[in-house]
């Protein structure tokens, strides 16, 4: 039941005319009758930031993180449209503010699709009424809302966590223009705990780091990356292990966005031990997973270590590479910076052939000369995301 899981949310999902078709493309979560909670956001840090992302930190400055809602479009970004777009987002948070009561500052604006192209707004608007009386706490409502919120992803991303009386719920798209340095997609997570909007704020910054701050499919940041947390109260102050479940939302989330690569079809898990610090070993884990030649190898279910202490090397990170230890799929590949020749006899290397066509490909860096550790997620690349983008998309 994703966002409408928790209790005091509605969504909803309909069709406007952003895109052709009768395709969904207008979404709304919020809360239940004339209800207002509080809310979070974390947004890209592009210097390019799409109009929705303005308008919303606007709104979260006025009015303290307390929120009713948030409305989201898809087939169209509004981003880099000047002025017009900016209008176009306001005037988004004020058909939510008609149609689901309150001011348009308590709403903030999502958008995902084509960038630079002008915003359909009398198209968008056109929806607000059925948008509202779609709105429901059902499961469908929940779906159709994650829907309506896609663009070149294959299926609906939803998670559910439920303890001791409280509930999260999430839903995210994504599949192509992610890179990691905030979020890199949209995502939408709601709890009926209760947060005031700082508590909120330091949950979901938590809850980012170790999660979409983790993840890369082409290295390629968005203008419209938006992740937001909004809660009901209704269930009272969290008990324990909420930040916990909130991360496991969030990180079930980011896992679906990189399972659903454009042209991709493995997940490639980074993982960086032994680095002078975290740090260093975060800008390992990123450079490696960021890699072409190493997404390539993925796709070609090839343990090429080679390119991987070739990445490891340009990271920026003093290290010896005559100490670093590189294994696939548990299997050690590498040894002190050489091929691991006398480790991988006949049988070691079927065992390694066979658990390289697997969908999740584990690379485990050990760089041997400290105790910082990172892990971060990647994707191969195919055909697939070449076709799909060498076009305007």
């Amino acid at each position: 039941m994703s966002v409408v899981f928790p209790r005091g949310f509605v969504a909803s999902g309909v069709a406007s005319g952003i895109k052709s078709g009768g395709r969904l493309d207008l979404s709304f979560t919020g809360f239940g009758g004339s209800a207002v909670g509080s809310g979070a956001a974390v947004f890209t840090q592009s210097l390019s930031a799409a109009a929705p992302v303005s308008v919303s930190r606007e709104h979260l400055a006025a009015t303290g993180g307390r929120l009713r809602g948030v409305i989201a479009s898809s087939g169209n970004a509004n981003a880099l449209n000047g002025g017009v777009g900016v209008e176009a987002a306001r005037a988004m948070a004020a058909m939510a503010a008609r149609e689901f009561g309150g001011v348009p500052e308590e709403y903030l604006v999502m958008a995902t699709g084509l960038i630079g192209i002008p915003f359909p707004l009398d198209a968008a608007l056109s929806g607000g009424a059925a948008l509202r009386a779609a709105a429901a706490s059902t499961e469908e409502a929940g779906l159709l809302a994650a829907r309506a919120i896609m663009t070149t992803d294959t299926h609906p991303k939803l998670a559910v966590r439920e303890r001791d009386g409280w509930r999260i719920g999430g839903m995210a798209k994504g599949a192509a223009m992610i890179a990691p340095n905030m979020a890199t997609m949209l995502s939408l997570i709601t709890t009926d705990v209760l947060l005031d909007p700082e508590q909120a704020a330091s949950v979901l910054a938590a809850a980012v780091s170790t999660s979409f701050n983790r993840i890369t499919i082409d290295g390629c940041t968005s203008t419209n990356d938006t992740v937001v947390l909004l809660a009901s109260g209704i269930a009272g102050p969290p008990g324990v292990g909420f930040e916990e479940a909130l991360g496991e939302v969030a990180g079930s989330l980011a896992y679906q966005i990189v399972a659903d690569a454009e042209g991709g079809s493995k997940v490639g898990k980074i993982v960086v031990t032994g680095a002078p610090s975290d740090g260093e070993a975060d800008a390992i884990a990123r450079k490696v997973a960021n890699s072409l030649l190493v997404k390539c190898s993925l796709l070609g279910a090839d343990p090429y270590w080679g390119r991987v202490l070739g990445e490891v090397g340009l990271a920026g990170v003093a290290i010896d590479p005559a100490a670093v230890d590189i294994s696939y799929q548990g299997v050690k590949v590498a040894r002190g910076g050489l091929e691991a020749r006398g480790e991988l006899d006949s049988g070691t290397l079927e065992l390694l052939a066979e658990r390289m066509q697997e969908h999740d490909i584990e690379v485990l860096i050990e760089i041997n000369q400290g105790e910082g550790t990172a892990t971060m997620l990647t994707s191969d690349i195919g055909h697939g995301y070449l076709e799909e983008n060498r076009g305007t998309s």
